[in-house]
């Protein structure tokens, strides 16, 4: 499949996209003078110099009410173009296009219901020092793999003794050079053809706790839908790293809250768990350079930078039904540093923005260009409002209350803490200083746009394997 021409100016498309949602905002509110009531001069400028202008009274309801009602349409029309898909994908009996849709996966499958076994592969560098705890936590779950494998990939340390140590099976890769995923798919490539339609692959990071019942619920998923293909985790973040664990626990809580209110729907299937049919896989494998990106024959697309959310775009495009359950969670690693957290990030936002954009605009990922163009404008939004913070701190010489965006302000601090609720007390009490998460999503945000101006000007993205204090590893941009 030749490369499409969206995927080379996907980074200006997405800022395009955003800056001119703004800048649409901004005109609009603009002609109507009216706006915010009488513009109040301050004659002692910012710095002395420059004059600032700000209004004392609420905006006009009429331009509130608008602004409500065209957030609500953009999200509204997300959700009903993800839904449409969804529905178009699940009724589809078209064997070419959406091979993996459950009516097609009905049909092929019947008869064949039975009990599910599992394989676990734990994709693993370097990692003598944080399988001791991994492996006996997944061999005491309440139900039991039939099969793990430790896919040892180019490792200079004792990563095959402990596994073996341990009584589990050891697969070490050959002149890999494709990291992670090149890992896998040599292991895939043996071990795909011997199963069967009952059987069942989890995919699992070395740096993660599963529940105790994780497995038991993917399974018991697995035995009562045959048209189901994949089953993934929903993450937590481990204890501890100070204030900054804190915020990215905020973030993961939230985003676990989001999957839970979506019903399972899944936005992406974690690396850190997740568990696939061979046939789901088998398929995107034979699907590759046919209709969907990537080397023919491989399961995971090597060139990809997050290559558990292209996977995630591949069997969506190719009809695949997935659910993220609520009892199927995980505790997953931290950043314990600001710049290993840009480097993740980074690897992250840059390898979702060129997923798409190698797909193009799709019924599959129309939620996934959805939400980049969402995050571009809030980007826009924060920065524009802690500049204006700024401005009326530095012009003013006594502080302005604003009764109207007080309230608005006080109901985003009540969500924040009640989204973060069930994270305990010091989650809430993060939230409700409100300021300084606000300055953490300036630092997503600045990631973002990092992302964007990188694929805007080609820079080549590489990544490495990097071993922290704590004997944790992570896989990093640089």
């Amino acid at each position: 499949m030749e490369t499409k021409w969206l995927a080379r100016v996907i980074g200006l498309v997405i800022a395009l996209a955003s800056i001119g949602a703004a800048v649409l905002l901004w005109i609009t509110v603009g002609l109507d003078q009216s706006v915010g009531g009488p513009m109040v001069p301050i004659q002692e400028g910012v710095l002395g110099s420059w004059e600032f202008l700000f209004a004392r009274v609420r905006p006009p309801v009429r331009i509130f009410w608008a602004s409500v009602a065209i957030a609500m349409l953009a999200a509204m029309s997300v959700a009903v173009i993800e839904r449409w898909a969804a529905r178009r994908a699940r009724r589809s009996e078209d064997h070419r296009a959406t091979p993996l849709s459950p009516i097609v996966q009905m049909v092929r499958t019947r008869g064949q219901s039975g009990s599910v076994s599992v394989t676990v592969l734990i994709p693993s560098h370097n990692e003598e020092l944080i399988l001791p705890t991994t492996l006996p936590s997944l061999l005491s779950q309440s139900r039991r793999p039939e099969r793990v494998i430790v896919v040892a990939d180019n490792c200079t340390d004792g990563t095959v003794a402990v596994a073996l140590a341990n009584g589990v099976e050891v697969f070490e890769s050959r002149g890999n050079t494709e990291k992670k995923a090149g890992a896998l798919n040599q292991v895939l490539a043996g071990l795909l053809p011997a199963l069967g339609d009952n059987d069942v692959v989890m995919v699992m990071d070395a740096d993660t706790a599963l529940d105790q019942g994780f497995i038991a619920e993917a399974v018991r998923r697995f035995e009562s839908d045959r048209a189901l293909m994949a089953v993934g985790g929903i993450f937590y973040g481990e204890p501890g790293h100070g204030m900054l664990g804190q915020f990215q626990r905020n973030e993961y809580i939230r985003y676990s809250r989001q999957i839970n209110r979506r019903r399972g729907r899944v936005f992406v299937l974690t690396g850190t768990s997740s568990l696939f049919r061979p046939a789901g896989l088998r398929t995107v494998a034979a699907a590759r350079d046919v209709t969907i990106p990537g080397r023919n024959g491989n399961v995971y697309d090597t060139h990809a930078l997050t290559e558990d959310n292209e996977l995630t775009i591949a069997l969506k495009s190719l009809g695949a039904l997935m659910v993220s359950p609520p009892p199927c969670t995980v505790v997953t690693e931290l950043m314990p540093g600001w710049r290993p957290l840009w480097r993740q990030r980074m690897r992250w936002q840059r390898g979702a923005v060129e997923n798409i954009g190698a797909y193009g605009f799709t019924p599959a990922t129309a939620r996934y260009w959805g939400q980049q163009i969402a995050i571009g404008y809030g980007t826009i939004a924060l920065y524009a409002f802690m500049l204006m913070m700024f401005l009326m701190v530095a012009a003013v010489d006594t502080w302005v209350w604003f009764p109207f965006w007080l309230g608005i302000g006080s109901i985003f601090v009540l969500e924040r803490i009640v989204t973060v609720w069930r994270g305990g007390w010091r989650a809430r009490i993060l939230a409700a200083t409100l300021f300084p998460e606000l300055f953490y999503d300036m630092f997503l945000s600045a990631v973002f746009v990092k992302g964007l101006f990188d694929i805007t000007f080609g820079r080549v993205a590489r990544w490495g394997h990097v071993n922290h204090g704590n004997a944790r590893t992570v896989a990093e941009a640089e």
